[in-house]
């Protein structure tokens, strides 16, 4: 039977800030922001001539870097196509961030290329891939792409949604509510969760438009999503408390935990549980989201 993994580890990612490499200002605030993962973007924020800047600034700034507030730090690099890709390569090395996150992945090579020169050049306990989705190809090959992450030795950790690159090359419509996007959001969630992988949807953005991004971070939550690629600090702590666990999800999940684990529901598969059924697979996926809960808390005191 082909069964999903679950090899990764429960990371939370409710709150994925972008933030400009070539911006000191922006690196500089970053250390002190509320999110659960940062960006640190080579790739669309920085202009041909900044590159070997911002990667320099880059290098510095991971030297200072605290690395126990439980806050993810990415690399977005350049595509591999261009000049760039290879020396945003080398900085990782210098950073040696918690992930890579790679631009416009259009099929498995794009991931597979990266992590053979990563464990080539000696990082084998390294950093992670994260693969933006933001081709009409990489929509295509979703499936094929996400399997890399299917192995305990592979790296794709999680996908991301880049909707603006999307709509420019589809065409697509930039309605609110996202009516004709919805459907290839959707094939996105449902690759990652086939393969055990995490998936960040994309940004909104007008960060001036808080009921907005309100709106379109519960519809993202609505669709499976894990978080939310923002573009602004502002938009931090909207997507933390959209992406978070209320408190009656996690009074539920504590009483069907609780339930599973009485001595007269032991063995069983299915229990009746205030006149509804409930099954095994209530209880796992209960188990997760008081895990989520503990990390919330553990950032919380963290912060």
């Amino acid at each position: 039977m082909n069964r999903t993994p679950h090899h990764h580890p429960l990371r939370l990612r409710r709150s994925v800030l972008s933030v400009p490499a070539a911006n000191p200002r922006a690196l500089a605030k970053s250390a002190v922001l509320d999110c659960d993962a940062i960006i640190f973007d080579l790739e669309d924020s920085v202009l041909p001539e900044k590159k070997a800047d911002a990667r320099a600034a880059l290098i510095e700034h991971f030297k200072g870097l605290d690395r126990t507030s439980g806050c993810e730090h990415v690399i977005r690099i350049n595509s591999l196509d261009g000049p760039d890709g290879a020396l945003d390569l080398e900085a990782v090395l210098d950073c040696m961030p918690d992930a890579v996150l790679l631009p416009k992945v259009s099929e498995p090579q794009d991931i597979l290329t990266v992590a053979d020169w990563l464990s080539e050049a000696g990082a084998d306990d390294g950093p992670r891939l994260w693969a933006m989705i933001e081709t009409a190809a990489g929509l295509l090959n979703l499936a094929a792409i996400a399997e890399t992450g299917r192995t305990h030795g592979g790296r794709l950790d999680c996908l991301v949604v880049g909707l603006n690159d999307l709509r420019k090359e589809t065409g697509i419509a930039d309605i609110p509510g996202r009516p004709y996007l919805v459907p290839l959001l959707l094939q996105v969630v449902v690759a990652a969760r086939a393969s055990g992988l995490d998936v960040i949807d994309a940004v909104f953005n007008d960060f001036s438009d808080t009921d907005g991004l309100e709106a379109e971070c519960l519809q993202g939550r609505q669709m499976g999503f894990d978080g939310k690629m923002l573009i602004h600090p502002a938009q931090i702590a909207i997507a933390n408390e959209a992406f978070g666990v209320t408190e009656g999800e996690a009074a539920e999940a504590l009483a069907i935990v609780a339930a599973f684990a009485a001595p007269e529901n032991a063995g069983k598969a299915v229990i009746d549980l205030r006149g509804r059924m409930v099954e095994k697979l209530h209880a796992d996926q209960a188990g997760r989201l008081l895990a989520r809960v503990d990390l919330i808390n553990e950032r919380k005191r963290n912060a």
